[in-house]
């Protein structure tokens, strides 16, 4: 797929959109805008899920589940001191050594603050010598900040997106790149299948809309797209990076294995048949921690064959990913070809 067709204009819509777990309302608002127009049916579930589905124009068909998940990591807000000062905690994976002097956005109104700290001159030795805890770092607004924000309120990394030459740098990369990608594959849904595409919630804290779609669905299959972390900078020490998991500019990242889904062989098996025939790059995402919502899909009812592809981004789960964009393009040929290749014999081969 030509990179110059790839829709940038709703990445960067989704990525500078606030979606924190659990407050997913910014990025369902661009969702359904998106999929309305492309879905014979779209409803929004209990916890907030968005479930568009493209009937088949032939019967019998089958029924594949594509599923992206809408929330980001973040903060949380839980009191307020004086002079526009908030105590927050941390929802999702988030280093807090990271959040010291970050710029945020917080609540519906992405009210400008920033997180502080006491300066390096200010603390003791000792302190220098071990990260700062959450508990002691504020969200700033000022003092014109003061009573604009309340308890649940969401933060942001204040990152607005940016390409940059062969780069996609921006928050929440993870994963509004799969959500961008899953509207694009709507778009473009072959007839020939039952197509339910997920836009999910709250996977940052334990896959759980995930599990309330893929009951809801009762997939025959399931694919998962994702972002997944690129371990592949240079080792400190000069050595060759063996402990990497992905690499950008390999292509997308196909799951054998994570810390939640053996993913299902023939799957694994099919997307590298259709990869190898269209002279696709991939790379196979090394097992380890980590998972996706294929984690929860695959144990729903009488269990769904599941499978992840992801984008490979840098710095996952910080102020700023960086993503390559012929990766992101790779993925989305590679899974057009596999749903058009697509049929119900994939589920009557030999495990």
């Amino acid at each position: 797929m030509e990179t110059q067709n790839l829709p940038l204009d709703l990445l960067e819509r989704l990525s500078n959109a606030c979606a924190v777990s659990g407050d997913e309302s910014e990025v369902r608002k661009i969702v359904l805008e998106a999929v309305q127009p492309l879905a014979d049916e779209v409803r929004v579930d209990a916890l907030g899920n968005v479930l568009a589905i493209k009937h088949a124009q032939s019967q019998p068909s089958l029924r594949v589940m594509l599923a992206a998940h809408m929330d980001e990591v973040g903060l949380m807000i839980v009191d307020e001191e004086e002079g526009g000062l908030y105590k927050f905690e941390i929802v999702g994976g988030i280093d807090p050594r990271q959040l010291p002097g970050k710029p945020v956005w917080v609540g519906k109104d992405h009210l400008p603050g920033v997180i502080g700290a006491r300066p390096i001159h200010l603390t003791t030795p000792d302190e220098r010598k071990s990260a700062i805890a959450t508990e002691s770092l504020r969200i700033d607004l000022g003092p014109e900040g003061s009573k604009k924000a309340k308890p649940g309120d969401r933060a942001v990394f204040a990152t607005p997106f940016k390409s940059v030459g062969p780069s996609l740098m921006g928050k929440a990369l993870d994963d509004r790149l799969g959500v961008a990608t899953l509207i694009e594959l709507l778009r473009q849904a072959p007839p020939h299948l039952e197509f339910q595409a997920a836009f999910t919630v709250q996977e940052e804290i334990g896959l759980r809309g995930a599990r309330v779609a893929a009951y809801a669905l009762n997939p025959d299959l399931a694919f998962v797209l994702d972002a997944t972390p690129a371990h592949d900078l240079p080792t400190w020490d000069g050595s060759e990076n063996t402990a990497y998991n992905t690499r950008l500019g390999r292509g997308p990242a196909i799951y054998v294995a994570d810390g939640t889904t053996l993913s299902d062989p023939r799957l694994v098996r099919f997307l590298l048949r259709v990869a190898d025939e269209h002279h696709l790059p991939y790379q196979i995402r090394q097992p380890g921690g980590g998972g996706t919502d294929a984690g929860a899909i695959h144990r729903q009812r009488t269990g769904i064959p599941s499978v992840s592809v992801s984008v490979p981004i840098r710095h996952a789960h910080s102020a700023v990913s960086i993503a390559r964009i012929e990766d992101w393009a790779n993925t989305l040929h590679l899974m057009t070809q596999a749903l058009h290749a697509l049929t119900p014999e994939i589920l009557n081969m030999e495990r």
